[in-house]
């Protein structure tokens, strides 16, 4: 079986070939900097603040106090942060007190661990009333376990640490004995466990991991879960997972199920597995998912809510769930190829995921609104109080450690190998390399479509390299230079049907392909049964959703009208390290006074004067005072 290293080599497919990825710079190279240098210390810090070491060593020491926290969960906090240090600590310039932090953690880890192999604070915990495993939809214990593998297996491939996989193990086999083919036949509330399974049983080659995965897609939806303050729906456990009509409940848990049965399906091959994907995948991206790559539209429940109700500013696109589906599009790309599941993972990674962070990389937001009122008084989280925008912390924090894990990550997502094709799918500044074709990738992406890719080594035969044309291009092309050590025709970036464009040639060190993706501002219309937003129009430039701040127009954001030939004219502007869009808007009359006027014509908004207006990053927005701020406006009507 092969083996991939997740740091720096990835595998298109779990048994393919490696790739190596390192980010040299760029908007994710920088992202990844502010992870080391802000992120992970300021987390470090508040996890010690929260007591989540504490919940560990009170177990051998109750002197320290009583559990610290409400949730049952709070063990993962620490350990996607131990996976993210994972990657971290190995690097160049490591976060501050982040090896010291590992490895307390893990010697703590290792002393709390019962006999038996099972670990969790909440329920080892002398005081709590309940015992282990009696609440599986709440208890989150597979849910736990799932995200000590992922630590688990990090550490063991980026630092050949494993002390963490010994204990990982351990909880493993226990769950293996307890719930494998001859034991109980239940699921976990949380989906989670079985991606982490699957990656446990590449790591180890022990076949019962992946055993115990397949059993626990199969079991969701027959029963198996007591359903407690949510109906079956919640859990999507109402139904076989393959009979799923839609997607459906809790979006994180949602996204992670889905992304464990594509591991499944990775690994056994199983085509009734991947129809359902597809499926449930192409209804998710047609009916339910927000513009900039948000999933969930509810906070009573988290949840994904009914096709099409999309509303902007009660959008839930909880952070987590953005992680999840990019988890989920990746797996889907590794089992079929196409494109358009990258597509889907690019405008998760700039947009929904992105917004999520405060730009010092020290401030999060749970919840992921597409539009803020002028007197939008709720805070982020489901905390009263706080500040009014990005929080530095939450009492379920489950997002802030999932934004580090996922940022030491981002190389693993750049490039893979499928069908002997390099494969290069997100693109910014990067040296890649397989086992026997280097080369370097230079741009200022997604700030502008110019890409170079310079080969540095190459084999005496052919090679394909494909590269991916966006969904939202128009335009592409693609050429070599004259002066090239084996230049070939200029070849036009028409993508097949997969989305590739392909260029096979016998390579030779110094040879340049130059990709160039058109980004002139587009405006993006909505679906009519998507009544939050109906007849208004958004602003795109490349893989960047764009919003208003109150702060960069000189009127009421809610009262700016834009047209799509306003949209088309609207003139990039680089603005620090970012670009921004400048474009005239109209703005409308103020509105009656009455909520529900009388009506005896249809309604048409008209202009009574134009103004200036600044559009940032959607992933920008409110790291400046709380204003209002809108990603969808009215429609400018053109006569």
């Amino acid at each position: 079986m092969a083996r991939c290293d997740i740091a720096l080599k990835v595998c298109a497919m779990s048994h393919g070939t490696e790739v190596e990825v390192q980010l040299t710079g760029g908007l994710l190279g920088g992202w990844q900097r502010r992870n080391r240098v802000a992120t992970i210390p300021h987390a470090i810090a508040e996890l010690r603040k929260a007591g989540n070491l504490e919940n560990l060593r009170r177990l051998n020491d109750p002197s320290v106090g009583a559990y610290r926290g409400r949730y049952p969960f709070l063990d993962t906090d620490l350990y996607k942060t131990l996976e993210g240090l994972a990657y971290e600590v190995g690097r160049e310039d490591p976060p501050a007190g982040a090896r010291e932090f590992y490895d307390e953690v893990v010697e703590l880890l290792a002393e709390a661990q019962a006999e038996d192999g099972y670990l969790n604070s909440y329920f080892q915990d002398p005081d709590q009333p309940k015992q282990p495993w009696s609440d599986l939809g709440w208890g989150h214990e597979l849910y736990n376990l799932g995200h000590l593998i992922q630590a688990a297996v990090a550490a063991h491939r980026q630092l050949s640490d494993s002390r963490l996989l010994t204990i990982a193990r351990r909880f493993a086999d226990l769950v293996v004995r307890k719930y494998g083919v001859h034991g109980e036949e239940v699921v976990d509330g949380h989906p989670e466990v079985e991606m982490a399974l699957v990656e446990l049983y590449r790591e180890t080659g022990e076949a019962d991991y992946l055993t115990q995965a397949r059993l626990f897609v199969d079991r969701r939806g027959q029963g198996k879960l007591k359903h407690t303050i949510f109906p079956g729906e919640y859990f999507q456990d109402h139904v076989p997972f393959r009979e799923l009509p839609s997607v459906t409940g809790h979006a994180v848990r949602m996204a992670y199920l889905a992304a464990g049965a594509a591991d499944v399906h990775l690994e056994t091959g199983d085509p009734t597995l991947l129809a359902a994907l597809e499926r449930l995948w192409d209804d998710m991206v047609a009916t339910k998912l927000y513009l900039t790559g948000g999933l969930g539209s509810r906070h009573s429940d988290e949840a994904i809510g009914d096709r099409y109700e999309l509303p902007s500013e009660r959008a839930y696109a909880e952070t987590c769930a953005a992680i999840a589906t990019m988890q989920w599009a990746w797996r889907m790309f590794r089992a079929t190829g196409a494109a358009k599941y990258l597509d889907v993972y690019e405008t998760v990674l700039y947009n929904a995921y992105a917004v999520g962070l405060s730009a010092d990389g020290t401030a999060f937001f749970y919840d992921n609104p597409l539009q803020r009122r002028p007197d939008h008084e709720q805070r982020s989280g489901a905390e009263d109080g706080g500040e009014l925008l990005r929080r530095a912390w939450f009492g379920c924090p489950c997002c802030p450690p999932n934004i580090i894990r996922w940022m030491s990550e981002l190389q693993d997502h750049v490039a893979a190998v499928r069908d002997n094709t390099l494969h290069i799918g997100i693109y910014t500044n990067a040296h890649i390399t397989t086992e026997d074709l280097s080369l370097t990738v230079a741009t200022n992406y997604p700030w502008d479509g110019e890409i170079t890719l310079t080969v540095e080594h190459a084999p005496l035969d052919e090679r394909t390299i494909a590269l991916r044309i966006p969904g939202w291009s128009n335009g592409a092309t693609l050429a070599e230079p004259e002066d090239a050590p084996s230049a070939a025709e200029p070849l036009a970036a028409q993508p097949e049907e997969d989305g590739w464009v392909r260029v096979r040639r016998t390579f030779v060190p110094g040879d340049t392909i130059r990709l160039t993706l058109p980004m002139a501002p587009r405006a993006r219309g909505t679906h009519p049964y998507v009544d939050a937003t109906r007849g208004a129009i958004a602003v795109a430039r490349g893989p960047i959703v764009y919003c208003i701040e109150q702060q960069d127009v000189d009127a009421p954001v809610d009262d700016l009208l834009l047209s799509p030939a306003a949209v088309a004219n609207a003139r990039p502007r680089k603005e620090e390290d970012h670009v921004v869009l400048d474009l005239t808007a109209g703005v409308a009359p103020p509105p009656a006074r009455d909520l529900y006027p009388v009506m005896t014509e249809t309604p048409k908004d008209t202009v009574s004067r134009h103004v200036q207006a600044t559009f940032v990053p959607y992933f920008l927005w409110g790291n400046r005072q709380p204003l209002a701020m809108r990603v969808w406006l009215r429609t400018e009507r053109e006569d």
